[in-house]
């Protein structure tokens, strides 16, 4: 059996998705890919996966109640902190910080997707960038 390709990977994983904003979480995947050509997806961690140079960059997190997040990393790989925050201090209101370089977005429904998704933009491609 031929080895899935990442973004197999991701469609497979959500068509058996059942989650209450499945359409939400679809929207901010397009929404990623659309960034930039170099950024690729998977499945790591139990969800979706976006890559840089296929180093981890951003991983959804689908565990909330009415909500789930993007989370905005620096891979799997333990690496010298740096302080991230000042890169992102014009969007600090969309970013929740969990340590100096890791930070989330939260997403409640598709309104929210709407109302965040040229900041969304922005920050990825920040987050890209500086890291």
């Amino acid at each position: 059996m031929a080895k899935l390709s990442g973004s197999q990977q991701v469609e497979e994983y959500l068509q058996k998705l059942e989650h209450p904003l499945k359409n939400e979480i679809e929207e901010v995947r397009r929404i990623i890919l659309s960034i930039d050509k170099e950024l690729s997806e998977h499945v790591k961690w139990n969800a979706p996966s976006f890559c840089f140079h296929n180093d981890d960059r951003v991983t959804f997190n689908l565990h909330g109640n009415g909500f789930f997040r993007l989370v905005l990393h620096r891979g799997a790989k333990a690496k010298e902190s740096v302080n991230l925050k000042p890169h992102f201090e014009d969007v600090q209101g969309l970013m929740e910080w969990a340590a100096n370089d890791r930070a989330s977005i939260k997403f409640s429904d598709i309104r929210d997707v709407e109302a965040k998704s040229e900041l969304l933009k922005e920050v990825v491609r920040r987050w890209v960038d500086v890291t």
